[in-house]
């Protein structure tokens, strides 16, 4: 049974490519990409379902709901299948298929599931395997190609006595007595036709039709098959329904009775341009799911009510790069390749998370800005984005409506120039990052000057010149992943070619970059960059991690080099993240390291990297996959968020930056009542400085718990921790016991300033 992670995690998945429709209990059961959700039909009410319920976050290939067991039957393309239950918290996970090592792992899709009596018979790429709903358990698996082999059966339907088999590979279409025990002999099922065949689908008065490849259906009476019609695109989806029948094209939903006399046709909405992919329907309206609508309700007998339905989300499910700020969320979609290639060129829009809702923004209203990715928001005005193009220049959003697209006609930024083709034009803007005075910095590839800055206040642009370091522009640096800047305005910046860069022009231009073995990089490939708050550079490459402890004598010395991190693994030495994919690294307000990697999941360290206290993978936390492509935190409420390239999670960690002062620092929940279980969630001081010691007395003066930064940090067992803004009571005092009911005073000290502020907490026991 898998967890469900909702305490402290959420999904941000998309809704708007629908994979597989399903319905029962007056619910329409709808999958996406790697998520579900349904609709109440009389109530309107949605409910979604993600890994953080505890599906698996895999690639869906079909869906069923059983009115009879009351539970919703998930397939995916990897074998993968899983049962919700009405009224359960968990997920039932079954991996029988998915481990079978008999079968290829490119033969596991599940296709179709047919309902009948207590068995459940799924058509997968190797055949038919046998479920029992009732014992919760596999049964038997037919193997019902040519000898024995197995055959790719697309969808199955029991009618009268036989079960049919819609089969690939020129496999035709396959019979057998659906109660015959031996089954599992490919001897007992009979070919009807040959060919490849799509669909079979029978009614409620045995009526039986089948769907050819040739886009032809075909009544089946007995052995003989009787062509009925032709449909001008493949189709997609065939099912019965309530004795009626539906086929879905990609451009048509068609609704027959059970004779397959046509009762309507529904094309594509103008509105809505998009592609159907499957159909079902009550009594009154037609749900048909679309690839960038979600679902559509359309009343087939008036064509006009038309109701989009989707719960709240992003636009897609592989986010590219985001970017938290202020409890707002930006996610890209755009791309490049690992050797920093814009193609295939993504012409995909952008989400803003802004108050809990979801602002998507088009492509047709992004300006024709391609290959958007990294994003840098205005830390003075956090309603102002830079997105940067991996191909169109630079795009600024203002207030959720992108207003200008800065190229070379209207900013510093510049094209790359090819000798051979001297009109071929491509800005391709990566990474970006604003400084503690509002300038955005970006870096441009295969140009001279790649670094530019911008004043959005003075509208003033700057450039700055590498040929220094790379001579040759257009092939000496393919592309910059990251640049981050530390308190000396040095600008650290990861390249491909010539790894870790160092740039600085305060008092003459510096630059300088670390990129050899000698140097300890273990590739010149830097992924991500970051300074933490001891103006440490930590630096993710391709091949592990890597930490410049001294930035300030980067320039000054002859032989820099940077250092890996060495742990004691059952008392072994070893370097941290050997050989691992590091994709970003973000510091948070204790100093500690969040560390994103491409197959291994997502790491939490210690501020020197000597403790793992969390890594989060695909199989102990809602991360729908261990490819990991972004990390980012919101340092207002500590709340993390986790791109993957299966869809966005959060995590509620719970730290948050220091303050400057104690002005707004506040202790809640203020009063603990007796509900309130302290041991577990905590009593939290929120809005402190970045020095402190923490008293708390009670009302008489006695001492209860004190902590103090740098010393009491969070996940060391401490009855008091600090993590960064917000430090955590667990209400023990020193001797380790729960207090009692009464008034506690929080005395709050900053030890370099010397401010100090009183906070009274009354606890109700």
């Amino acid at each position: 049974m898998a967890q469900d992670y909702s305490a402290l995690w959420k999904g941000y998945f998309s809704y708007l490519n629908i994979i597989d429709v399903a319905q029962g209990n007056d619910k329409i059961f709808v999958a996406s990409d790697n998520a579900i959700f349904s609709y109440d039909i009389n109530s309107l009410e949605l409910e979604t379902l993600t890994t953080v319920n505890g599906i698996s976050g895999n690639e869906i290939s079909t869906i069923h709901y059983s009115e009879a067991y009351q539970m919703l039957l998930i397939g995916y393309t990897n074998g993968l299948m899983e049962i919700a239950l009405d009224n359960e918290d968990n997920i039932l996970t079954i991996v029988d298929i998915l481990d079978k090592p008999t079968i290829p792992p490119s033969n596991k899709e599940i296709n179709h599931f047919e309902e009948y009596n207590q068995f459940i018979y799924i058509s997968t790429d190797y055949g038919i395997s046998v479920y029992d709903m009732s014992r919760l358990e596999f049964g038997d698996t037919y193997y019902i190609g040519a000898g024995g082999a197995q055959l790719i059966v697309n969808q199955t339907t029991v009618s009268g006595e036989y079960i049919y088999a819609a089969c690939f590979d020129n496999g035709g279409l396959k019979r057998a007595l659906v109660n015959n025990g031996n089954l599992i002999d490919f001897q007992q099922w009979q070919t009807i036709t040959t060919g490849n065949i799509v669909g079979v689908a029978s009614t409620l008065e045995d009526k039986v039709y089948t769907i050819k490849d040739n886009r032809s259906v075909y009544n089946v009476v007995g052995t003989a098959t009787t062509l009925i019609r032709t449909f001008p695109d493949p189709i997609l989806d065939f099912r019965s329904v309530e004795n009626n029948l539906l086929v879905t094209t990609e451009n048509n939903s068609y609704l027959f009775d059970g004779d397959f006399v046509e009762i309507t046709t529904i094309p594509v909405p103008a509105e809505y341009p998009t592609q159907f992919t499957a159909t079902t329907m009550d009594e009154e309206y037609v749900y048909i799911g679309t690839t960038n609508y979600g679902v559509l309700k359309i009343a087939y007998l008036n064509q006009t009510d038309i109701t989009e339905i989707y719960p709240d989300g992003p636009l897609r499910n592989d986010p590219f790069a985001i970017k938290s700020a202020s409890k707002n969320l930006w996610v890209t979609y755009g791309d490049y390749s690992q050797t920093f290639l814009p193609g295939p060129i993504r012409s995909w829009g952008v989400s803003h998370l802004k108050d809990e809702t979801w602002v998507n923004i088009p492509y047709d209203s992004v300006l024709g800005a391609k290959n958007l990715n990294r994003i840098s928001v205005n830390p003075f005005n956090t309603q102002q984005a830079f997105i940067s193009s991996f191909e169109s220049g630079l795009l600024e959003v203002d207030n959720d409506v992108p207003t200008i697209l800065f190229n070379e006609s209207n900013s510093g930024l510049k094209s790359l120039v090819v000798p051979t083709a001297p009109n071929y034009k491509s800005i391709r803007v990566s990474a970006s990052t604003f400084d503690t005075s509002g300038v955005l910095w970006t870096m441009t590839a295969r140009v001279a000057k790649p670094l530019v800055s911008y004043d959005p206040i003075a509208d003033q642009w700057n450039s700055f010149d590498f040929t220094s370091l790379i001579p040759d522009a257009l092939n000496g640096e393919f592309g910059y992943s990251d640049i981050a800047i530390d308190n000396n305005g040095t600008k650290w910046i990861g390249g491909y070619k010539n790894g870790l860069i160092g740039y600085n022009n305060n008092n003459g231009v510096k630059l300088k970059n670390v990129n050899s073995e000698e140097q300890n990089m273990p590739t010149s490939f830097v992924t991500s960059v970051a300074v933490d708050k001891r103006d440490q550079i930590w630096i993710g490459t391709v091949s592990g991690l890597r930490v410049l402890y001294n930035p300030a004598g980067f320039f000054t010395e002859p032989n820099v080099e940077v250092s890996s991190i060495i742990i004691l693994d059952d008392g072994l030495p070893q370097e941290l993240l050997f050989q691992t994919y590091v994709s970003d690294i973000e510091v948070d307000g204790s100093n500690n390291k969040w560390i994103a990697t491409i197959g291994a999941g997502l790491y939490y360290f210690s501020a020197d990297g000597q403790e793992t206290i969390y890594h989060f993978t695909k199989d102990n936390s809602p991360l729908p996959s261990n490819n990991v492509v972004a990390v980012s935190i919101d340092q207002a409420n500590g709340v993390i968020y986790i791109a993957t390239d299966r869809g966005l999670v959060s995590y509620g960690s719970g730290g948050s930056q220091t303050e400057v002062t104690l002005e707004n620092a506040f202790v809640y929940p203020n009063p603990v009542r007796p509900d309130y279980n302290m041991i577990d969630k905590k009593i939290k001081i929120k809005g402190i400085t970045e020095s402190m010691n923490i008293k708390i007395t009670d009302i008489e003066g006695n001492l209860v718990a004190e902590a103090q930064s740098n010393t009491n940090l969070r996940y060391q067992g401490y009855n008091l921790e600090i993590d960064g803004g917000t430090a955590y009571w667990n209400g023990k005092n020193l001797g380790n016991n729960t207090v009692a009911s009464g008034v506690y005073l929080v005395l709050l000290s900053d030890l370099e300033s010397y401010e100090t502020k009183v906070v009274k907490l009354m606890i109700v026991r």
